[in-house]
């Protein structure tokens, strides 16, 4: 929740660190007034001048690390999270805490931007760590390691150590990725992969996951066009099943699958350096995978031109998805990375973009089957939505 303390603007010079990044992208590191980490990534063709104002705010202090507590049923942990509880719900343009400053709006960024990553103010995760690093404190139960979450028991409970982050796309009040420009989405990539490496560095993190939602019917609290990082403090339960099925068929089965996928109906487009296909056993009315053509194990080791080629690319998928209907179409744009520690070698960071809407007035809801025993049906045949996205992103590139 926004603070109710009065803003005053300074205009002064912030203690800011400054880094030059690949396609010209510019890096600038600074603090919020509560210690929050705040990242500009400047657009290499950027009107914006070097100097950021200070974040002058009187804020609260930062709430207390979550608590993570097992199900011994399944082995996952739950992050118990009270203070997500005050998130700001579906705020009016002149109170969107995303936006730069005003006189009349404390939000969360100071000044005018191109992109701006910042620190969530109400995280799942941290703002503690398994060790103190920075403006981290130190979690007096942290995580013991892998091991230590995979141990199964009655009442076991740790801190819930990681970071959360926002990422905006834009200084705009609405719109999505998919409304940027090639430009802008080049610097986006350029801060996924910023983030990705810094925060594999945290003491703690076992995985990185930058995300979209988009859309109210995904559950959406902010019109602004945004995306957020996970740092988690575990291995996460959908790829610790992933992990499993590579150990039961083969190192390389990325490479099949993708082998499998581009020899198939189920292709959207296809790019030098990144295939879009529909998955063969979709689970969602409308699904859509983005894979590199060779392992890479996250953005952070993802090359120039790989991310040169993604931006336009994901560029027009998102947009022939949008172009299914007469509205926009909602979405979780899930950007799927090896852990820090294992499986780099055979985990290969894809995107798994899935959507709810069946028809233009029709959602798919996970009810009993789905939801209790995680036992899927699906309404719609992966070939045929492939079709459906390849005609649209047809239709909306040309």
């Amino acid at each position: 929740m926004l603070c109710d303390h009065v803003y005053v603007n300074t205009h002064e010079p912030s203690d800011t660190r400054t880094e030059t990044l690949s396609a010209g992208v510019t890096k600038r590191a600074t603090t919020l007034a509560d210690g929050r980490d705040l990242i500009y990534y400047d657009d290499p063709d950027t009107t914006l001048d070097a100097e950021r104002s200070v974040d002058a705010r009187i804020l609260d202090p930062r709430p207390e690390s979550a608590t993570m507590r097992l199900d011994v049923l399944t082995g996952d942990w739950i992050t118990v999270a009270a203070n997500r509880q005050n998130r700001v719900m579906m705020p009016s343009a002149d109170a969107d805490p995303l936006a730069p400053q005003t006189p009349t709006n404390p939000s969360e960024v100071p000044s005018l931007y191109d992109v701006a990553v910042f620190e969530n103010k109400s995280p799942a995760f941290g703002p503690a760590l398994a060790e103190a690093t920075g403006g981290a404190p130190a979690a007096s139960n942290p995580p013991r390691g892998l091991d230590d979450l995979a141990a199964l028991g009655l009442g076991r409970t740790r801190t819930s150590v990681g970071r959360c982050e926002v990422v905006c796309f834009s200084p705009e009040h609405s719109g999505s990725f998919g409304t940027q420009s090639v430009t802008r989405a080049r610097t986006v990539i350029e801060a996924w992969a910023d983030r990705t490496a810094a925060l594999s560095q945290l003491p703690g993190i076992e995985q990185v996951f930058p995300f979209e939602n988009r859309g109210e019917a995904i559950g959406v609290t902010l019109p602004h066009p945004h995306g957020q990082i996970y740092a988690y403090p575990y291995v996460t339960p959908r790829t610790t099943r992933l992990l499993d099925s590579i150990d039961r068929t083969a190192p390389d089965l990325f490479q099949h699958i993708l082998d499998f996928e581009q020899g198939s109906e189920r292709v959207v487009f296809q790019g030098e350096h990144w295939t879009a296909f529909v998955p063969f056993a979709a689970r969602w009315p409308l699904e859509v995978h983005l894979m590199p053509h060779r392992h890479v194990p996250d953005f952070a080791e993802t090359t120039e031109a790989e991310r040169d080629e993604l931006a336009p690319l994901y560029l027009r998928l998102l947009r022939g998805v949008d172009a299914l209907y007469e509205t926009p179409t909602p979405y979780i744009a899930a950007w799927h990375q090896a852990p820090v520690n294992v499986g780099r070698d055979s985990v290969r960071l894809h995107l798994q973009l899935t959507s709810p809407r069946r028809a233009a007035d029709k959602l798919k809801f996970l009810a009993g089957s789905e939801a209790a025993m995680w036992a899927w049906a699906a309404e719609v045949t992966p070939e045929q939505g492939a079709a459906r996205i390849r005609e649209a992103v047809e239709r909306a590139h040309a």
